[in-house]
């Protein structure tokens, strides 16, 4: 059996040798289990996990080891076994029908064993990698907003600590759980979002991911390239991710400075897409929604605002949700009927109705308070029902 893992999961063989060890005791105590069950006839749904299998579980999750690699093992294992038992049945029973009694008795049996047991490693590992980064990620946090309060530090100390470079170029991210996630294990798949979006920049090490509760990440990610991450590819990550997990990025900034600034624009269009709730967009930027998240520090007042520069036209309902957003792309194709039309593939009449209609519901011309009015529209477009007053 450790041939087979040498070949087909060398990583787990080529290994410390008390890791090794604890591999070749999990293997030896899982046949052992396996084959009393079949020799005394144990119901396989009733067998505990063997203990140095779940001491190896929760080593491989100490270690960073996939939870799938655990799990392959295991129906590697149970295919090797298989093969030989069944290779033996044949050669030594010669009554068809107490081969096949035996060859089904054989394949339930240990199917239902691995299925039972494959549950409580992973549940362990699980477990252990939950904690494991619980207690790692606790010093990490600690530091960093510590860094983020601007306290006095020594910057080699906490690049050491941090395990991330300081003195380059940073994106901040803020990754989170709209909602509790169905399926458990949060960080584990912030994580894996991250690590998606960081193949799309070109970074000069790896992200620095640090919980700042059970359901949100704070991210930073040193770039060796200053730029955004591709719009598609962030839409491609989302679209696999689960569809509680939403993202937002501050503007690349340098140095610790930089690594401050580009967070706290983060957090403002965190801010941002938490007032707007479920009907805000999955992934924002501070670039291309700043001016608005600078407003979302007093929803009150924002929402105040609204009313007194839209005025009824910021009522929320689907009619006037129309004539705003056809405002909207009016303004901002330079007051051009023809490019708005051609944007919102309308004809133009309806597109100079719509305008008129929407300066009629405001109570005065568009063009006396053109740049309060798209940013007012602006606003409803991204926060909705949190600045809009109710039919």
């Amino acid at each position: 059996m450790v041939q087979l893992y040498a070949r087909e999961l060398p990583h787990l063989v080529n290994d410390d040798e008390s890791v090794v060890s604890l591999l070749s005791a999990s293997l030896f105590q899982n046949i052992d289990t396996a084959l009393r069950i079949f020799q005394h006839g144990i119901d396989p749904t009733r067998v505990e996990a063997p203990a140095a299998a779940m001491e190896y579980a929760r080593r491989l999750a100490q270690r960073g080891t996939p939870v799938v690699d655990l799990i392959r093992a295991y129906y590697l294992g149970q295919t090797a076994i298989l093969n030989y038992a069944l290779t033996e049945a044949a050669e030594q029973i010669h009554d068809s029908q107490v081969l096949g009694a035996m060859m089904s008795k054989a394949l339930t049996g240990t199917f239902a064993f691995i299925d039972r047991v494959t549950q409580q490693v992973v549940s362990a590992y699980q477990e252990e990698r939950d904690r494991w980064l619980l207690n790692r990620n606790a010093v990490r946090a600690a530091r960093v907003r510590e860094l983020l309060d601007g306290d006095m530090f020594d910057i080699d100390t906490l690049e050491t600590a941090l395990g991330y470079r300081l003195r380059g170029t940073h994106l901040a991210m803020i990754v989170w759980h709209a909602v509790e996630p169905k399926q458990g294990n949060a960080l584990a798949s912030l994580q894996s979002v991250t690590a998606a979006i960081a193949e799309c920049l070109q970074t000069a090490g790896a992200a620095l991911l640090v919980p700042a509760d059970e359901r949100c990440a704070w991210v930073w990610f040193p770039l060796e390239k200053v730029a955004l991450p591709d719009e598609d590819h962030v839409q491609r990550v989302l679209a696999k991710a689960e569809p509680t997990v939403r993202l937002v990025f501050g503007d690349p900034a340098d140095g610790i400075e930089g690594f401050r600034r580009s967070h706290r624009q983060a957090e403002r269009v965190h801010a941002l897409s938490t007032a707007a709730g479920e009907q805000c967009e999955r992934a924002l930027t501070f670039r291309d929604v700043g001016a608005i998240a600078l407003m979302t520090a007093d929803l009150s007042a924002a929402r105040s605002w609204v009313a007194d520069t839209l005025g009824a036209l910021a009522t929320d309902d689907e009619q006037h949700e129309r004539l705003r957003e056809t405002l909207l792309v009016f303004l901002a194709t330079g007051s051009s009927y023809t490019a708005a039309a051609a944007r919102l593939t309308m004809h133009k009449n309806s597109v100079q109705y719509r305008v008129r209609k929407a300066e009629e519901t405001i109570g005065k011309p568009v063009i006396d308070n053109r740049l309060d009015v798209e940013l007012a529209l602006r606003l409803c477009r991204r926060l909705g029902t949190a600045v809009l007053a109710k039919a």
